[in-house]
């Protein structure tokens, strides 16, 4: 699994980010738009190392990442709130490689990253409010995908 971090403002969540991928053991932590790189001061504080031991780049472009990801056989899944979510019980074998793709902590995945990936998982959400802070959902949606690969993939 890696991960497209895209226009994510705050230095503090793509540490966080950067943590949670390393807890994951993704393969890659893409960051782009105007998210800050792991070299950030903030980044570093908040992610304690872990620029050090997972691979990231800075990749301008989201939308042309995603469409290269998955021209290389990788589906896409927006970690986002839609109409038509996939449940990380229901992936098959087939929707690995995966990458997730984040968006801003205000206006999620832009509509444009949104349309070129190739299924959205959501976090269900009881509450009154229906957002989590970036790094959050991305932890919990991060470690569903991980036990359903385990589970689809038990000598992984």
């Amino acid at each position: 699994m890696s991960i497209v971090v895209e226009n994510v403002r705050s230095a503090f969540n793509v540490g966080a980010i950067l943590r949670t991928a390393d807890a994951l053991r993704a393969a890659h932590v893409y960051l782009t738009g105007y998210s800050p790189d792991g070299d950030h001061r903030g980044v570093h504080k908040a992610a304690l190392g872990a620029q050090e031991t997972v691979p990231w780049s800075r990749v301008p472009d989201a939308a042309g990442l995603i469409q290269s990801l998955r021209n290389s056989g990788h589906t896409l899944a927006a970690v986002e709130i839609t109409d038509t979510p996939t449940q990380p019980g229901d992936l098959t074998l087939a929707r690995f490689p995966l990458v997730l793709v984040v968006g801003n902590e205000v206006h999620g995945v832009s509509v444009q990253a949104l349309s070129l990936c190739d299924i959205a998982i959501e976090v269900p959400q009881y509450g009154a409010k229906h957002s989590l802070n970036v790094s959050v959902a991305l932890g919990i949606v991060g470690y569903d995908v991980v036990r359903r690969w385990h589970k689809l993939n038990p000598s992984a």
